[in-house]
C-alpha cells in the first residue's frame, strides 16, 4: 500500500481531532477524503506529511514510517496544504527553483519548465506570485508539490479559488497524475470528487463512517430514498405511523422525500394512507442519491459518543 493508516490519533487538549482511524491507499488510486469543517481531514493530512504528530498510531508511505523516517517519506511526497503558504516577494520561476533546490533536482530548468506547462502557469510565468489571482497561486503552490514527481500526492482542497474552466483544467491534471501514482485530495465540490475519483473516505467527528468505491456507495443508498409527490397540501406528522418510515424531508407541502427500511413496503403503506385520506398521488418513486446527498445524509445522522 502506498498510504497505510493504523489507529491513527491525534488529541488537542481534551478534543480529539482524528480518533483511531485506519485506511490504506494503493498505487494508482485517487481517492477523495471527504469530511464536514473539523471533522479532521486537514489534521490526518499534516500527521501523513510529516507536519504533524499523531498522539498515537501510525502512519506508512511505501511502507516507511513517517516518524521514524520523515525525510525518507518527505523525498517521495508532494503536499499541498490548505493554506497554501507561499513566498509572494519572489517570482515564479525564483520560487519553484527554491523548492526544486530543496529537492536537490537535477535538470532544474527542465523541471520547472515542465511543471509551469503541467498546471497553466505559462501564461503568468513572467509574474511575483503576490501580483497573481488567488487562483493562479493555487497553482503555484501545486506546481510546487508536483516538481518532484512525488510517488504520493496529497492535496486538501486543491481547487480553492479557481474558476470553472480553471477547475476542468486542474481536474485533468490529478487524473492524469494518478494513474500510475497515488493521490489523497479533500475537497468541499463533491461534483468534483464524483469526476476524479474511484473511491471516498468519509470522516466526520473524528471517526472514518464510509470508505467506498463510489459505485458501492451509491449501491447501498439506491432505492432507500423515495419521492411522493401528492395533488393536496399534507403534513409531516401524517406520515409518522408509517412503520417502513426512517426519515422524512420537505420540498414543500406537496412534495416530500421520505427514507424507507424496505422501499417496496413503504410505498403500498403509502397507497394504503392516501386511500384512508382521499388523497391524490400524483408521483410515487424511488430516487438515485447523489454524493452531496450520501454526504450530507450520512454526516447529518452519524453520531459519536
Amino acid at each position: 500500500m502506498s498510504i497505510e493508516v493504523k489507529d491513527l490519533t491525534r488529541v488537542y487538549g481534551e478534543q480529539k481531532a482524528i480518533d483511531q482511524i485506519s485506511f490504506s491507499v494503493s498505487r494508482g488510486e485517487i481517492v477523495g477524503f471527504l469530511g464536514p469543517n473539523g471533522a479532521g481531514k486537514s489534521t490526518t493530512m499534516k500527521i501523513l506529511t510529516g507536519c504533524l504528530k499523531p498522539s498515537q498510531g501510525q502512519a506508512f508511505l511505501n511502507g516507511i514510517d513517517v516518524q521514524v523516517h520523515p525525510i525518507q517519506t518527505k523525498k517521495i511526497t508532494g503536499y499541498l496544504p490548505e493554506s497554501n503558504p507561499l513566498y509572494t516577494d519572489m517570482y515564479i520561476r525564483e520560487y519553484l527553483s527554491f523548492i526544486s533546490d530543496i529537492h536537490k533536482l537535477p535538470s532544474k530548468k527542465e523541471k520547472i519548465n515542465t511543471a509551469i506547462d503541467q498546471v497553466g502557469l505559462r501564461p503568468e510565468a513572467g509574474k511575483k506570485i503576490s501580483q497573481l489571482s488567488k487562483g493562479y497561486k493555487q497553482r503555484v503552490g501545486l506546481a510546487a508539490a508536483l516538481i518532484h514527481s512525488p510517488e504520493v500526492l496529497i492535496l486538501d482542497e486543491p481547487t480553492t479559488g479557481l474558476d470553472p474552466n480553471q477547475i476542468v483544467e486542474i481536474r485533468d491534471v490529478i487524473k492524469n497524475y494518478g494513474k500510475n501514482r497515488t493521490v489523497l485530495f479533500s475537497s468541499h465540490i463533491l461534483q468534483e470528487v464524483e469526476a476524479i475519483c474511484d473511491r471516498v473516505i468519509i470522516i466526520h467527528q473524528g471517526k472514518i463512517i464510509a470508505d467506498k468505491n463510489l459505485v458501492e456507495l451509491r449501491k447501498d443508498q439506491k432505492g432507500k430514498f423515495i419521492k411522493v409527490i401528492l395533488k393536496e397540501a399534507v403534513t409531516a406528522d401524517l406520515f409518522q405511523g408509517l412503520d417502513q418510515l426512517r426519515g422524512i424531508s420537505k420540498a414543500s407541502d406537496y412534495e416530500w422525500e421520505l427514507e424507507a427500511a424496505d422501499p417496496e413496503l413503504l410505498k403500498k403503506q403509502l397507497l394504503s394512507l392516501s386511500l384512508q385520506n382521499n388523497w391524490n398521488i400524483v408521483s410515487l418513486q424511488s430516487e438515485n442519491r447523489s454524493l452531496e446527498d450520501i454526504f450530507r445524509g450520512l454526516t447529518k445522522t452519524t453520531t459519536h459518543e
